[in-house]
């Protein structure tokens, strides 16, 4: 059934509008201001003050600059944060260029392992056109960054800093995607013309080599030993000599990743609770880590959040950050702007009606330090965001608890908190999870 919007239709919108009190005044106002300037809600300022009951003093908050690294550089501080505290350092952040190199080369071999896998499949087809969209970029999952710590390691920020490649990465991904896109074009049609595996091997290697080329000329040449000096807070100088950036993993950290699960919560019908999904396609380095995620309801999210900050342990978590959000004055809720009165509508969805009709997905990875506790029930949250100390109250955000339920789908638990039944879930569906679309929501921060 179609329809056609006709003259007299508007004419008697026009009229209503005209007519509506205030419309003037409002029509001002927005057209002067902002619609957002607007409706800004002074409430909701005021009750998200950075005050907390459980507060982790985390230091001063990093930096992505103009690069999507917001999960890797989330992870890192989570490990900054114990380094930080064990030895006593100050201003101490780890090396996100170095696990950014290595991201993207295992992304690249990644890319062309799917690109041989799904040499059969027409250049039109949703996952080959999927494949093509982003060859490789700057984001990526817990998992994917777990991945890349067991089998690299890490380095402080002093021995591979991030330069102007890292730090805006915008001309390294166009130079990197043409040339997987290349390498695409040349690996499908030596499948088609019958090479053998030995030869579509030799080629592989050498597409490698030059993606190893691009990469050590853009970020600079990976550390494989190192010395690293520092003073920690009582003014003590120390310096070990000789590291690898495994050794410094297992020295300065020490943390069991296998430990540490992506909970999500994705109240959608296609992705029952208490069960266990992957994303099909979703991945960096090629027998690696697999993406997983255990699906509860967000209130038990919640639950697990708060006992890890209990023990004093830090949490990251991904969310869709530019809903209801000012970053300026690093604040996160939902009466944020009054919309709806505002337009006289109703802009109302539920959490699944957002994923489901694209009106929201994970877009971010921050961390989480510290809760507000009334009658031990969270009213808001502290997070450390990683744009640096210009916005929120240092680089540090508020978010309401119904911002959270609304907004927040992913945190990474230490499994030590999981029930035996959730445990149960996880280890039994560990080797057989439930395989989702490469363009599901709940696989967007990669």
């Amino acid at each position: 059934m179609s329809f056609e919007i006709s003259n007299q239709l508007t004419d008697s919108f026009a009229y209503q509008v005209k007519n509506e009190p205030q419309s003037q005044n409002l029509m001002q106002a927005i057209g002067n201001n902002g619609i957002y300037k607007v409706a800004e809600n002074p409430d909701s300022i005021r009750k998200m003050q950075p005050t907390f009951s459980i507060d982790l003093d985390t230091g001063a908050v990093s930096n992505q600059r103009r690069s999507g690294r917001c999960w890797m550089f989330a992870a890192l501080n989570t490990m900054r944060h114990d380094i930080q505290q064990k030895f006593k350092l100050d201003r101490f952040e780890l090396s996100q260029s170095y696990t950014f190199f290595w991201d993207k080369l295992e992304k690249s071999n990644y890319f062309y392992e799917n690109v041989i896998n799904t040499a059969d499949e027409p250049t039109n087809s949703r996952r080959f056109d999927f494949l093509m969209t982003s060859p490789q970029g700057d984001g990526g999952q817990w998992d994917m960054f777990c991945a890349i710590i067991e089998k690299y390691g890490i380095v402080p920020a002093t021995i591979m800093p991030d330069n102007a490649n890292a730090k805006d990465s915008s001309s390294l991904n166009q130079t990197l995607n043409t040339k997987l896109r290349h390498d695409a074009v040349a690996l499908r049609k030596a499948i088609k013309e019958g090479r053998t595996a030995t030869e579509i091997e030799a080629m592989r290697k050498l597409m490698l080599q030059d993606v190893y080329r691009i990469l050590t000329l853009s970020l600079g040449p990976v550390p494989t030993k190192f010395d690293w000096e520092y003073v920690d807070k009582d003014g003590k100088y120390y310096r070990v000599n000789d590291l690898t950036p495994k050794s410094f993993y297992d020295q300065f950290l020490g943390w069991k990743l296998s430990d540490y699960i992506s909970i999500i919560n994705a109240p959608t019908q296609d992705k029952p609770y208490n069960k266990l999904y992957t994303v099909d396609l979703l991945g960096n380095i090629v027998g690696g880590r697999q993406v997983r995620h255990l699906n509860l309801e967000m209130d038990r999210l919640k639950q697990l959040v708060i006992a890890q900050l209990k023990d004093g342990e830090s949490v990251w978590f991904g969310s869709d950050v530019g809903k209801a959000s000012e970053s300026k004055k690093g604040i996160m809720d939902p009466k944020l702007y009054t919309l709806d009165s505002l337009f006289s509508t109703d802009l109302s969805m539920s959490k699944a009606e957002r994923l489901d009709y694209d009106g929201s997905l994970m877009t971010h990875a921050m961390v989480i330090t510290g809760v507000d506790l009334v009658d031990d029930k969270p009213t808001k949250w502290k997070v450390e965001n990683s744009w640096g100390d210009k916005v929120g109250t240092k680089g540090y955000f508020v978010m309401s608890d119904e911002w959270m339920n609304q907004f927040a789908y992913q945190a990474v638990i230490n499994k030590k908190y999981l029930t035996s039944d959730e445990q149960y879930i996880y280890d039994s569906e560990y080797n057989n999870p439930t395989v989702l679309q490469p363009w599901d929501p709940m696989g967007a921060l990669a």
